[in-house]
């Protein structure tokens, strides 16, 4: 059953939700996407969630896709992962029974880093996509210093997602996905990386972290110094060689799925 609807978040922002729930559910997945793009695209990764019996929940980020806000700007990179918490709560209200999970790509992967740091113990499993956990691309540190925070700069990551030509042509012509992206937004995600990085002792759910090899928007070195740092004792890196950024977009997609979902029914016992 798929149900779409607005919630209202921690302070009141409204946030567009879609749950995808099955039939017989086992365990509860929270996906979190990443920077101007939406919920959207990550259907197929639902619905194949949705298949093995894993409950799906889905919000646009607020600024992003349906959800109110101002586009492509966070007063604070706290509000993200309280925005997780809230959708993670609403998840585990709905569904007490069964182990949940969040997967966190990108942005989403930063903000699903940081409720784990913030809150531990409150996610069954953490899986991390090209996370942006450290910016060792220099990616957010480019941006231009003494900017008015709502100045806005072109979204010019697009060509740079994938490696499949039509994945990026979707991506720029989806009227859904930002050309805009505030500095104020880039200001604040260098501010929470730096706590992330300060903040990586108390990360201890298990965790899951992906990452492609010739990412050319968030280093690979990001995971693997994430790996190293968190406190988890389960957890576990996988690399894929040849892949950019959006490894769920990939055309290698379904075997990483594959993967992903045998890591949480290792961990549900199924």
């Amino acid at each position: 059953m798929k149900t779409e609807k607005m919630v209202k978040s921690f302070d009141g922002t409204s946030l567009y939700a879609s749950t995808l729930i099955p039939a017989t559910v086992k365990a509860t997945v929270v996906i979190v996407h990443g920077l101007a793009e939406h919920l959207g695209r990550y259907d197929e990764l639902a619905n194949t969630f949705a298949e093995n019996n894993f409950a799906v929940y889905r919000f646009d980020l607020r600024g992003h896709g349906k959800s109110e806000g101002q586009r492509a700007y966070f007063s604070n990179f706290t509000v993200i992962i309280e925005d997780v918490k809230f959708i993670v709560e609403m998840a585990r209200n709905e569904h007490p029974q069964v182990p949940l999970f969040i997967l966190g790509h990108s942005l989403g992967g930063f903000a699903s880093a940081g409720f784990g740091s913030k809150y531990p113990n409150k996610a069954d499993g953490i899986i991390l996509s090209g996370a942006l956990t450290n910016d060792n691309k220099g990616l957010i540190r480019s941006v231009p210093q003494g900017l008015a925070v709502t100045d806005y700069l072109p979204n010019e990551l697009g060509h740079l997602i994938c490696t499949d030509s039509s994945v990026v042509a979707a991506y720029q012509n989806d009227p859904l996905v930002l050309t805009q992206i505030s500095a104020g937004l880039f200001y604040e995600i260098d501010n929470g990386v730096q706590w992330l990085k300060n903040n990586t002792h108390s990360f201890v759910a298990p965790t899951l972290i992906l990452h492609g090899c010739d990412d050319q928007l968030v280093m690979e070195k990001d995971s693997r110094d994430f790996y190293g740092d968190i406190a988890s004792t389960d957890k576990e890196l996988k690399i894929y060689a040849k892949l950019y950024h959006e490894i769920l977009n990939e055309p290698a997609r379904h075997e990483i799925m594959k993967d992903i979902i045998s890591w949480i029914k290792k961990r549900i016992n199924v």
